[in-house]
């Protein structure tokens, strides 16, 4: 893969405050040279990337949400191999996946399970099929929402407590809900309509949609527009479309820069996207700014809790006695914690995804994010190199969603193909540059170019 162009994205340049901490690829405006056989295994190590971090993350997800009692008693670096606590949910029993906080693996001839963090997105690239066309419809959305999502009705899951189990929470529920009357995005957002368009649903079911437009983090946004809008709007959008960039660019970055490096620099790109002034970005630069100062993660992460969720700086208002277990599903605060995370990983799986299962909140969720990013960027078989180990490569999205083929069983190297499929798709309707057989080359856009 030949190194990235950064006048691709002259339009997204870094904060003058970020660039010491941020390497710059030379400029060039020549095109990005992206070889099949590579992407498909990057795209096959986002989907296991994604499900290890989503399983692991499982253990640990609302053990720690702040406040009062042992569930504001944030976990530490030494509880990673210790026996793992109840979550609020819990009913005094830790997590029925692993005695410990420790890893989740699939062995290999085993098939991993959708969850929240993964069927969304597999949705997403079935509709595209589907409809032949990487940019859906409103109504494309919520019919598709509507085929493969149970009703309460129709769902033969149920909950520990006998209740029907639809795998929908919050604001996807409420979206859902709002489709079963007829109403499409971005209705099913609208915060008259909708009063979890905060919460975190966006972020975690379209980071796909980066991948799908290599280089082009532009194109990657306008795919994803409706699809972040189906629930969320204001911060929790921009929270959304800060992963999305992250993933666009990830397939082009600078090989010749350390992975650290990279993710420095990919990070530095999506802040540039975030105004001013909004919540995120003031979350953004809190957390760098302690990574700079080198400030411990567990402390950083516990400043998070008090500023944003006790003293509500920055204009955060999720959270509170009138939000369940006090905003634990907002975008806003799971947002936060991504950020100590990646900055704190430093472009390392393991030692990313570690951080972001202690981290607290809706811990599974930013684990997965940044499990499926830089699941990509070693790819399945460099993944499976640094565990030493090989994985199941088959995933069951039946496990949360209905009406696909196969009985609901696929394989991570199909979804990579079929991944492909619509980057052709993509590179021909957006004209981004050129598709062959071996793979495609980026053009940067005019706009770019002549800067």
């Amino acid at each position: 893969m030949t190194s990235v162009r950064v006048a691709l994205f002259a339009s997204m340049a870094l904060l003058p405050c970020l660039t010491p901490a941020a390497p710059q690829p030379a400029q060039d405006s020549k095109p990005v040279t992206i070889p099949l056989a590579d992407y498909l295994d990057r795209l096959a190590g986002f989907w296991l990337g994604q499900s290890i971090a989503n399983w692991t993350g499982l253990v640990t997800e609302m053990d720690k949400i702040g406040g009062p009692g042992p569930h504001g008693q944030f976990y530490t670096r030494e509880d990673w191999g210790q026996p793992d606590q109840p979550s609020i949910w819990g009913a005094g029993v830790p997590s029925d996946l692993s005695a410990t906080i420790d890893w989740v693996f699939e062995p290999e001839g085993g098939l991993w399970g959708a969850d929240d963090d993964t069927d969304i997105e597999y949705l997403y690239q079935q509709l595209m099929l589907q409809h032949q066309t990487p940019l859906l419809s409103a109504e494309q959305i919520r019919d598709g929402w509507l085929a493969h999502i149970h009703s309460d009705e129709s769902t033969p899951h149920r909950t520990p407590e006998g209740e029907p189990e639809n795998y929908l929470w919050v604001s996807n529920q409420r979206a859902f809900e709002l489709m079963q009357q007829g109403q499409v995005p971005p209705h099913t957002s609208d915060p008259e309509h909708n009063p979890h368009h905060q919460m975190i649903d966006a972020q975690l079911s379209t980071e796909l949609f980066g991948l799908l437009a290599p280089g082009r983090p532009d194109v990657a946004l306008q795919l994803a527009y409706l699809p972040i809008r189906t629930t969320a709007r204001g911060e929790a959008a921009l929270a959304a479309e800060f992963y999305i960039i992250l993933h666009a660019l990830a397939p082009v970055v600078d090989p010749s820069l350390s992975r650290h490096e990279q993710i420095l620099w990919m990070a530095a790109q999506g802040r540039a996207h975030l105004p001013d002034g909004s919540t995120v970005a003031d979350m953004y630069d809190f957390v760098w700014r302690h990574y700079q100062q080198q400030t411990p993660w567990e402390s950083v992460r516990d400043a998070l809790h008090q500023r944003y969720q006790v003293e509500q700086q920055a204009g955060y208002r999720q959270s509170g006695p009138e939000f369940y277990c006090n905003g634990c599903f907002a975008s806003g605060i799971n947002f936060a914690a991504s950020l100590v995370s990646l900055f704190y990983g430093e472009g390392d799986y393991q030692a990313t995804v570690k951080l972001a299962v202690l981290m607290g909140w809706d811990s599974d969720n930013p684990a997965a994010t940044w499990g499926g990013l830089l699941g990509f960027m070693d790819g399945q078989s460099g993944l499976e190199a640094g565990f030493e180990r090989r994985f199941a490569d088959r995933f069951h999205i039946h496990r949360t969603r209905r009406g696909f083929a196969n009985q609901g069983i696929d394989s991570f190297d199909n979804m990579a193909r079929q991944g492909s499929q619509i980057i052709d798709w993509v590179v021909r309707d957006f004209q981004m540059g050129e598709a062959d057989s071996q793979g495609w080359r980026i053009f940067p856009s005019s706009t770019m170019a002549d800067k």
